[in-house]
């Protein structure tokens, strides 16, 4: 299992990817004006976003006009934007660059508003298979993914977070890393549901990222965090 969530490194200099458990559910949608259908919205930034349909193929060509809503517990965004990529069932969209939609978005991810929606997913009973020595898990559906992994004694091992673009690595006896996220795509698998993530790592840590990483976890509530847990996460991104 433990080969599952190594390195694996890429033919690309500096690009690498993870394999990482994937939650089967996701409450950030998106609704299409031209045909109603709901999309999971598998990744977004302030620039643009990734949606799927599950059980279907898209409709939209590469360059197509997307308008619709984006729906996430209670929240609603209204967003246009061009097609820019397509496999059978996703689609990379790039948002309009209008100055109000810009600022709506940005409004729509601040940290304060996603930390609401952070969900501890360790602490889910029945039907979620966690792996072994995931000890915490924590999700806002496409913006937020948090893990940190722990030795055979509990002390902490290895903390993987993706805040909208940016990713940070820190690993026991390596050291810390940050990178930009360049894709995701689900990986088939009997055991768990996993995504595979591919990163454009920084060849030296970026303090913009760290910066912004750092912000997020300031905001994480002691119910969802311990204030140890916490307090270690801050020192390896400062």
């Amino acid at each position: 299992m433990e080969r599952r969530f190594n390195l694996i490194k890429s033919d690309f200099e500096k690009h690498e990817k993870r394999v990482l458990p994937r939650f089967p559910f996701c409450y950030l949608t998106f609704k299409s004006d031209d045909n109603s259908r709901v999309y999971e919205v598998k990744d977004i930034s302030a620039t643009g976003m990734q949606i799927s349909l599950k059980d279907s193929s898209v409709s939209f060509g590469h360059d197509s006009v997307l308008r619709g809503s984006i729906h996430w517990l209670g929240s609603h965004l209204d967003v246009s934007g061009v097609v820019k990529w397509t496999t059978q069932n996703r689609l990379g969209v790039e948002f309009n660059k209008r100055r109000d939609l810009l600022e709506q978005i940005n409004d729509f991810l601040k940290t304060e508003e996603i930390v609401k929606k952070l969900k501890p997913l360790h602490k889910v009973e029945g039907g979620l298979e966690i792996p072994p020595r995931l000890k915490y898990w924590l999700r806002a559906d496409g913006p937020v993914e948090l893990f940190i992994w722990q030795h055979g004694d509990g002390e902490i091992s290895k903390v993987q977070i993706l805040y909208l673009d940016a990713f940070f690595e820190w690993e026991d006896g390596v050291g810390a890393k940050t990178g930009r996220i360049l894709s995701k795509r689900n990986v088939d698998s009997p055991l768990l549901n996993e995504d595979e993530w591919v990163f454009n790592l920084d060849a030296y840590l970026d303090i913009e990222r760290l910066e912004k990483v750092k912000e997020l976890v300031s905001s994480i509530g002691y119910d969802l965090l311990p204030r140890e847990v916490q307090s270690f996460l801050l020192r390896q991104l400062s």
